[in-house]
C-alpha cells in the first residue's frame, strides 16, 4: 500500500512541479515583462528549487562520448553485450583511426567493472569508467530497475547474482583470454563468491580481483549502515521495507525494496549537508552563480536517481552479509546455474592477484571490512596481495572525484599492469619440485626421485585497528609511504 500511495501523491503532485519548472523559466527569462521585477530572481530560484525537490528523477545516461589517449580523441561507442532479465554487460568500445594509437588499444587490458546493487544506477561510476578508459578495455555491469522487470522472469536472489558475475567473466576470459575484475562497495561479496566457486571447479580465473570499500567482513569498525542491518531482525526488514510494485509498471507485483525508501534511507544519513546544499544553490541562482548551480544539479540528478531492488536478493544480503557472515564463516552455499549447491572457499584461490582499496573516511564501510579478504585469501602469495587505503577519502571518493583520479586509479593501474600475464606464467603458489639423492642401491639402481615441497603462503594478519584521532593527526603531517610492489612483469598482449 505505501507504493501505491506514494505513487498516487508523485503523480497528484506532477501539474505543480510543471507549473514550478516553466515559472521559474518564466522569472528568469529577462525577456519576460515578469523577469524585469525586482524580486525576479529570487522568485525564480524558490520555483526552481521546488521543481528540483519534487521533479521524478530518471536514470541518467553515461554520456560518454571521447576520451583523450596521449593527445589524441578517442570516440567512444556504448553498447550491450549481454542482457539478463536483471542486468546488462555494457561494453564502452574505443574507436579511432591513428594507427599507433589503434596498436595501443588492441594491447590494453580487458577489465570488468561491476558496479553496486544498492540504490544507485551504475552511472555513479561514470567517473570510474571514464578514466579507466584511458589505459583498458571497459565493461560493465549495468543494473536494471527492478520495477520494470515483469513478473514472468522470476526473482532474482543473491545466488543468481553470483552465477551473473561468473557468465560475465567467462564472457571476456572467452574474448580475450582473461580479464580484470574491478567491484565497487557491494558487490565485492558476490564477485569474490563467483571467483571462489570458479577456483574450486578448477575454472580459469581472472587475473586480478580489486575489491573497493565493500563489507567482505562487517564485524569489522561497523557503521551506521552495518548496525541497522545488524540490529534488525530479518523479519523486521521483510515487513517493513518490502513492498509490491503498482499495476502502472512492467513489473507489476514483484516485491521489492523501492527506491524512494532507499533515497529517504540515503538522505536520512545526512540531512543537514543536504539540506545546506540546497540553500546554496537557491543563494547561487540568485546571484547568477552559473557553474556552482549546474554542478549541482549534475550532483542530485544522478544522487536522486534510485532503483527498487528485487527483494529476495536484498533480503539475501541481509541475512548472508550482515547477519550471519557466511562468507568469513566458512558457511555460504551458493546454488549454481545448473542447480549445484556449492560452498564458497576464498582459500581455493591461487592464481589471481588480490587488492584491497579502503578510504580512510569511509562511514559506509569501516576501516578493516575489505582488507579482510587478503587473509582469506590464504592460498594467493603474499607478493600478489596489496592493499590501499586512499588518505582523506570517503566512501565515494574511491572511485570518483580527485582522490580516486590522484591516489587510488593509479595503484589501480600499476597493479593491473604488473599481473596481467598468463595464468600459466603467473607466480603462483605451486609446488617446487627438488631432486633428492638416493642411498645406495642393494640390488637394482633406482631411478632418481623427486619430491614435492608444497610452498604455502603466509595469511595475512588480522586488519589493523583504526588509529585514535592524534595519531592520525600526527601522521597527516608526514608523507604518507604507498606501499611498493615488486617489478612488474613482462604483459602478454590481449587477443
Amino acid at each position: 500500500m505505501l507504493y501505491k500511495a506514494y505513487e498516487t501523491h508523485r503523480r497528484l503532485m506532477e501539474p505543480f512541479v510543471d507549473f514550478a519548472e516553466a515559472a521559474a523559466k518564466l522569472y528568469s527569462n529577462p525577456l519576460s515583462p515578469v523577469g524585469q521585477g525586482p524580486l525576479a530572481q529570487r522568485v525564480a530560484a524558490s520555483y526552481s528549487l521546488i521543481y528540483r525537490l519534487g521533479k521524478d528523477y530518471e536514470k541518467p545516461a553515461f554520456d560518454l562520448q571521447t576520451v583523450d589517449m596521449d593527445g589524441v580523441s578517442i570516440a567512444i561507442h556504448e553498447r550491450v553485450e549481454i542482457d539478463k532479465p536483471f542486468c546488462e554487460l555494457r561494453r564502452f568500445k574505443r574507436l579511432t583511426d591513428d594507427p599507433a594509437t589503434l596498436t595501443k588499444l588492441k594491447d590494453q587490458p580487458a577489465v570488468l567493472i561491476v558496479a553496486p546493487l544498492s540504490g544507485h544506477y551504475a552511472t555513479l561510476l561514470r567517473d570510474t569508467v571514464n578514466t579507466m578508459l584511458k589505459d583498458h578495455k571497459v565493461y560493465i555491469t549495468d543494473w536494471k530497475n527492478a520495477r520494470t522487470v515483469p513478473l514472468s522472469e522470476g526473482a532474482f536472489p543473491l545466488d543468481e547474482y553470483v552465477n551473473y558475475m561468473q557468465e560475465f567473466i567467462r564472457h571476456l576470459q572467452i574474448k580475450y583470454g582473461n580479464c580484470h575484475v574491478i567491484s565497487v562497495c557491494q558487490p565485492t561479496v558476490p564477485v569474490f563468491a563467483a571467483i571462489s566457486l570458479m577456483a574450486s571447479r578448477g575454472e580459469t580465473t581472472p587475473r586480478s580481483m580489486i575489491m573497493m570499500g565493500g563489507p567482505i567482513d562487517a564485524r569489522l569498525s561497523p557503521t551506521a549502515v552495518n548496525n541497522l542491518a545488524m540490529n534488525k531482525s530479518y523479519e523486521w526488514f521483510e515487513n517493513n521495507v518490502i513492498y509490491r510494485v503498482p499495476s502502472s509498471f512492467p513489473g507489476a507485483g514483484r516485491r521489492v525494496y523501492p527506491g524512494f525508501l532507499q533515497h529517504t534511507g540515503f538522505v536520512a544519513m545526512n540531512p543537514n549537508r543536504h539540506a545546506t546544499s540546497h540553500y546554496d544553490y537557491f543563494k547561487d541562482l540568485i546571484k547568477g552563480d552559473g557553474d556552482a548551480t549546474e554542478a549541482h544539479r549534475k550532483f542530485y540528478d544522478e544522487y536522486n536517481a534510485v532503483l527498487d531492488m528485487d527483494a529476495e536478493y536484498y533480503l539475501d544480503t541481509i541475512k548472508t552479509v550482515f547477519q550471519e557472515f557466511k562468507l568469513v564463516n566458512g558457511t555460504w552455499d551458493v546454488i549454481s546455474a545448473k542447480g549445484k549447491s556449492e560452498r564458497v572457499t576464498p582459500s581455493d584461490i591461487k592464481t589471481t592477484a588480490v587488492m584491497t582499496v579502503e578510504g580512510e573516511l569511509d562511514d559506509i564501510s569501516g576501516a578493516g571490512q575489505t582488507q579482510a579478504a587478503l587473509a582469506m585469501c590464504s592460498g594467493v602469495p603474499d607478493a600478489r596481495k596489496k592493499h590501499l587505503e586512499a588518505k582523506g577519502a570517503g566512501h565515494y571518493g574511491i572511485f570518483s572525484g580527485r582522490r580516486w583520479r590522484e591516489i587510488v586509479y593509479p595503484a589501480v593501474k600499476t597493479f593491473i599492469v604488473e599481473h596481467n600475464e598468463a595464468p600459466a606464467q603467473a607466480h603462483q603458489a605451486k609446488p617446487a619440485i627438488e631432486k633428492v639423492a638416493e642411498p645406495a642401491p642393494l640390488v637394482v639402481a633406482k631411478p632418481e626421485v623427486k619430491r614435492i615441497v608444497k610452498l604455502q603462503s603466509k595469511p595475512d594478519l588480522a586488519p589493523p585497528v583504526r588509529p585514535k584521532a592524534k595519531q592520525v593527526a600526527k601522521a597527516a603531517k608526514k608523507p604518507s609511504a604507498q606501499p611498493t610492489s615488486k617489478s612488474a612483469k613482462k604483459t602478454t598482449r590481449s587477443k
